[in-house]
């Protein structure tokens, strides 16, 4: 079942539901709306001849802090992680949906190519995978309204939350745009 704005409200004032910085004007009737972080991480392909996922990839990725005021600049074809400006958590019986904003979408923007759960028990900032399939530079700013979260009920509490010793999750308590972690599955 998607949660209604009244109830949001209410799961976000009790803090079952964490939302840091939370800002009650950001409740949409079904969705709360989220705000794009100040780091990216742009890929550097001219370093690399290819992935391997099961290996780390230090030199993949550039990361880049956007000073106040300023826009970080996302070109036609180029894809960078992004995160939210807000800490999310969930409870063990709540998930998440990140889902882009109409708007963007309109413009050429994608928010996310595969991520977009967010898991019961999960804290930490949202990583967005941004992409632009549009033909021109696209401007995004910091604190700008870049995508909105769905909440879900599960049927009863998750038995082992995003975070329990037994899943190693790997990106819990993110803060920022954190990069891949697929190194850390090989066998």
């Amino acid at each position: 079942m998607i949660l209604s704005d009244g109830t949001l409200r209410e799961l976000l004032g009790s803090g079952r539901i964490r939302l840091d910085p939370y800002d009650p004007q950001l409740v949409q009737p079904a969705s709360v709306d989220v705000r794009l972080g100040t780091e990216f991480r742009v890929m550097r392909n001219s370093r690399l001849t290819h992935i391997d996922p099961f290996e780390a990839q230090p030199k993949l990725m550039d990361t880049v802090s956007v000073p106040e005021g300023e826009p970080f600049v996302l070109h036609p074809g180029e894809f960078a992680l992004g995160h939210t400006m807000e800490t999310v958590g969930c409870p063990d019986d709540i998930v998440g949906v990140v889902n882009g904003k109409s708007s963007l979408g309109r413009l050429g923007i994608q928010v996310h190519a595969t991520a977009g759960f967010i898991d019961p028990g999960f804290v930490g900032t949202v990583v967005l995978e941004l992409s632009n399939v549009s033909n021109l530079p696209i401007l995004l700013r910091p604190g700008m309204k870049v995508a909105q979260l769905v909440f879900q009920k599960l049927d009863r509490p998750a038995e082992r939350p995003y975070g329990h010793p037994d899943l190693k999750s790997k990106y819990q308590g993110q803060q920022g745009a954190v990069a891949s972690k697929y190194d850390q599955n090989r066998l």
